[in-house]
């Protein structure tokens, strides 16, 4: 470690370092002193800071992009009209975007996650989509009168967060097809505010085929957006 180098410098250079190793090679085959000397600093710094292997390993699966965390409020849908919902829903979800190779770097590691589980995936789920996907399920069930939700719900929660989740996991393609679509920070600020159009024209053709009248505030939502530029 050089004199120089702070703690903080110390331990955001051991975390990215971890996730560069980690996302190329798994918990199992990556070494700690590869950590440590890609990180300019001594392999006893990993126990000073996280622990053991473990502790670097969550770090690495869950900081990197904590500065772009917007997670929603557990009201958001009873706070906000359902356009400025699923825009807030939507921006806390792309904003990651926004920060290049770091979330190629995220992405990767949490696909090798899923081959070689070490239960982080499963703690993201207890701890973020499950909450989530709950929140979003039983708002949509109180806009379409239901006392709990049906399978219908369930399937456009998840309909409505899939049209997000594939620019995350798809990001390959869309550079490859179309990279105009993720150019720049401006243009994932549009993405957002275009799924949420989408996303309002999910829910009315929910009403529609429930044969249920669509709120005014809806229709007043999907007609501004039709004027949007």
């Amino acid at each position: 470690m050089t004199r120089s180098a702070t703690p903080v410098n110390v331990r955001a250079a051991l975390v990215q370092a971890a996730l560069e190793i980690f996302a190329e090679k798994g918990f199992e085959s990556a070494s700690t002193r590869e950590i440590a000397d890609r990180a300019n600093t001594n392999i006893s710094s990993i126990r000073y800071y996280f622990g053991d292997k473990a502790g670097l390993y969550r770090a690495a699966y869950t900081e990197p992009l904590s500065g772009a965390d917007l997670t929603p409020p557990p009201d958001l849908f009873e706070t906000h009209s359902l356009q400025q919902a699923l825009e807030i829903l939507y921006k806390a979800f792309l904003e990651p975007l926004k920060h290049g190779e770091t979330l190629r770097l995220v992405m990767k590691l949490h696909f090798r996650e899923m081959i070689e589980p070490t239960g982080a995936w499963e703690q993201e789920i207890d701890a973020e989509i499950r909450p989530h996907h709950h929140m979003l399920v039983h708002a949509l069930s109180r806009r379409f009168g239901l006392e709990k939700p049906d399978l219908d719900v369930h399937r456009l929660a998840f309909s409505l967060v899939g049209i997000a989740v594939h620019y995350m996991i798809g990001q390959d393609l869309v550079d490859a097809f179309c990279p105009a679509v993720l150019k720049s920070r401006r243009a994932v600020d549009v993405l957002v505010q275009r799924l949420a159009g989408y996303g309002l024209g999910m829910v009315h053709a929910e009403y529609l085929r429930r044969g249920l009248p669509v709120p005014g505030d809806l229709l007043a939502s999907l007609s501004a957006q039709g004027g949007a530029q």
